[in-house]
Order: structure tokens, then C-alpha cells, then sequence
């Protein structure tokens, strides 16, 4: 319990830093819709729609998603994440930029959904890799309010593209957990290839149509709960 205390603290503090003189640098939204028929753990088929927040400050960054899924059965269900990221340049007043490294960060995320809340604490690093827009790495110790306590590495990345005078995106995350007792490790590998077709259609904003893949070993912690689901994918940034 004691850690799931030190996870909030530190994610509201993270969050009164972000309103207590901080300079934004960029903001970005999104709202999608996918649509897929391959899922595990519930109906196969399902709608969700996704509205995503990521912004960059002074004082580190800040990821929020919710997802809105709606099964066929015609039940729905909600899930959020909330991930701010601390500086540890901007903290310390160092530059800590090495190499590949462009900064240090204390890192949390918290997991939300209809039943549970997750608190994940760690470290994390900001890298600069070649052709990439963003690459990022953390490592956390998580509190789960559902199962045992584990560890956490997430992978974030987004790799643009022009090709045939088309701009195209590749972007996603990796999840791996590891076991705890009941439950197996887990690896969410989850990208998106998408295609800009605001040129095509005259918008100031960034419209992208594309396919979204999902490869999920013993997901949820399931022994042999694999999916791989492909899903039509249509994107607005704004």
C-alpha cells in the first residue's frame, strides 16, 4: 500500500508542477476509431474509440489516453491511462543529455478502468534515434489493485515516413510485465501504420487512415491468451 500512496503523490506532484509556472512547448490531440474482430478475453468483435492528450513542458511531458469500447453484446467499458514524466534536467537544473540520451525522467503512470486502479512508479530515458520523431523507454515497479505487484518496461516510439510523395506514420508501444504469483509475464506489442490523407483532401489538420496490430502474449497475465488482431484504423490529429 505503501507504494501505491508514493505512486499518487508523486503523479499529483508531477501534475501541480505542470500548473505552477511551466512553459508548454507543444501539445498534440487525437481522437480514433478502430474497429476489429479478433480480440481475447470477451467478445471477439469490438468498436473503440480512443481520445488521446500528449503534451511536452519545461518541466518534462505528459501522455493521457481513454479508451471507450464497445462490444457487441452491447455492453461498454472505459479505460484510461495518465502518464507524467519529471525531468530530471529540468529538476536538478543539469543538463543530464548524453549520447543518445536527450534526458532522465521519474516516471508514473496510472491505469484506470470500471474496477481497478494501477499505479506504476519508475525511471525513464528519452532517446535520440535516427529518423525517429520520439523514442522513449521506461522501467517501472507497478502496484496493481487486481493481482500481485510486478515490474514494467514500456517502449513508446514514432517513426515517420515519405514515400511516393505520401506521408505516412508508424507509431506504438511495448508493454512487458513480468509474472506474479497466478498470473504469466505478459508482451503488449501494439503499433499503427497510417497514411496523412489531409494533403488529398485540403486539411490544415492531420487526417491518417491506416491499420492497427496487436500482438499480445498471454494477455492479462492468461496462461496461452494470445491475440493477434488486426483492426481498420481511421485517425484525426488536432
Amino acid at each position: 500500500m505503501k507504494m501505491k500512496y508514493l505512486a499518487a503523490v508523486l503523479g499529483g506532484a508531477l501534475l501541480f508542477t505542470a500548473n505552477a509556472q511551466a512553459e508548454m512547448k507543444w501539445s498534440s490531440y487525437r481522437l480514433s476509431y478502430i474497429n476489429a474482430d479478433n480480440y481475447k478475453v470477451g467478445d471477439e468483435s469490438r468498436e473503440v474509440l480512443t481520445v488521446e492528450h500528449a503534451s511536452g513542458h519545461d518541466w518534462g511531458d505528459n501522455f493521457f489516453f481513454t479508451d471507450h469500447l464497445m462490444f457487441e453484446d452491447g455492453t461498454v467499458s472505459n479505460y484510461f491511462e495518465l502518464s507524467p514524466r519529471l525531468s530530471l534536467s529540468y529538476l536538478t537544473g543539469s543538463e543530464l543529455s548524453a549520447g543518445a540520451i536527450k534526458d532522465v525522467y521519474l516516471a508514473s503512470t496510472w491505469e484506470g478502468g470500471d474496477s481497478f486502479d494501477n499505479f506504476l512508479m519508475g525511471v525513464g530515458v528519452g532517446l535520440d534515434v535516427p529518423g525517429f520523431k520520439y523514442f522513449n523507454v521506461n522501467l517501472y515497479k507497478a502496484n496493481n489493485d487486481l493481482w500481485q505487484n510486478d515490474e514494467q518496461l514500456t517502449l513508446t516510439w514514432g517513426l515517420p515516413a515519405n514515400l511516393g510523395g505520401q506521408e505516412f506514420l508508424w507509431d506504438g508501444f511495448l508493454d512487458y510485465s513480468t509474472s506474479s504469483e497466478g498470473r504469466e509475464s505478459e508482451m503488449n506489442f501494439t503499433s499503427q501504420i497510417k497514411w496523412n490523407v489531409s494533403p488529398l483532401l485540403g486539411l490544415e489538420s492531420q487526417l491518417y487512415l491506416g491499420i492497427e496490430y496487436a500482438y499480445w502474449t498471454n494477455k492479462f497475465g492468461i496462461k496461452d491468451m494470445n491475440e493477434r488482431n488486426p483492426g481498420l484504423l481511421v485517425k484525426w490529429h488536432f
